[in-house]
């Protein structure tokens, strides 16, 4: 398979590493220097396009590669909110291709399916309250997280006492907090830390009067989320529309 790499940081250069060693080639890589790449004949070549930039250069490089009829696999979050319509209606009616994810990591996934299934199980038991908590490395500009918000929706979707997520506090690198830890009793709090160089941590917890239950994901480095990108260009390139990790892996 032939893949172009857009965003050449950690991320990038890992998910290069795994495509070569997984026998795919690197046709293309485009970083913030050399944004006219986009109209090379190598770019266009590519099967997929794996991105992974930031929230503000994201939906305009979808459009670039949508543009050269490349199909794009996606990390990058905080675009949602205002470009979520437009690129779903792109995917349905214009046969353009992205497959995107807050997280590609297999173990998230899973954690993600084990989230959902515990609180159908909690909806039973209104005694406990639910709060989210995710770390993650100072380099991160947004909060909560993507992967924060997914997990949270699984959560609204699942249990009837919540019916949407709240950001709570965010505790930065020097140690000061801003937010509240305040929220209505239908949403669900999610608290932020930022520190070090942590690949990404989440925590849900039930807690009661009477015990507490907690559910965590800690990544170990990046290399589950590269991983997982690759894999999930390898199903894009058979597949089109606009595609989950639902889709690749079927819990």
């Amino acid at each position: 398979m032939k893949i172009a790499l857009i965003g050449y940081g950690k991320m990038g250069k890992m998910i290069e590493q795994i495509a070569l060693g997984r026998g795919h080639e690197i046709v293309s890589i485009i970083d913030v220097d050399n944004q006219q790449d986009f109209d090379s004949p190598e770019f266009a070549s590519a099967d997929v396009a794996i991105e992974f930039t930031n929230p503000t250069a994201a939906y305009g490089n979808y459009l670039k590669a949508f543009s050269k009829g490349v199909k794009v696999v996606s990390g990058s979050t905080g675009w949602l909110a205002d470009h979520k319509a437009d690129v779903e209606r792109m995917c349905r009616e214009e046969g353009k291709t992205l497959f995107w994810a807050s997280n590609f990591s297999v173990g998230v996934a899973i954690f993600a399916a084990v989230n959902r299934y515990l609180a159908r199980i909690m909806d039973r038991f209104p005694e406990y309250d639910v709060r989210m908590e995710e770390t993650h490395h100072v380099h991160k500009l947004d909060w909560p997280s993507g992967t924060a918000i997914t997990l949270a929706e699984g959560i609204v979707d699942s249990l009837g006492r919540k019916d949407s997520w709240a950001k709570g506090t965010l505790t930065k690198p020097d140690g000061t907090v801003e937010g509240s830890a305040e929220c209505a009793p239908g949403e669900l709090r999610i608290d932020a830390v930022r520190r070090g160089e942590v690949p990404g941590i989440h925590t849900v917890e039930y807690d009661s009067e009477a015990d507490c239950i907690t559910i965590t994901h800690s990544a170990h480095s990046r290399k589950g989320f590269a991983l997982g990108a690759v894999l999930a260009a390898e199903y894009t390139q058979g597949h089109s529309g606009l595609l989950t990790i639902g889709d690749m892996f079927k819990f």
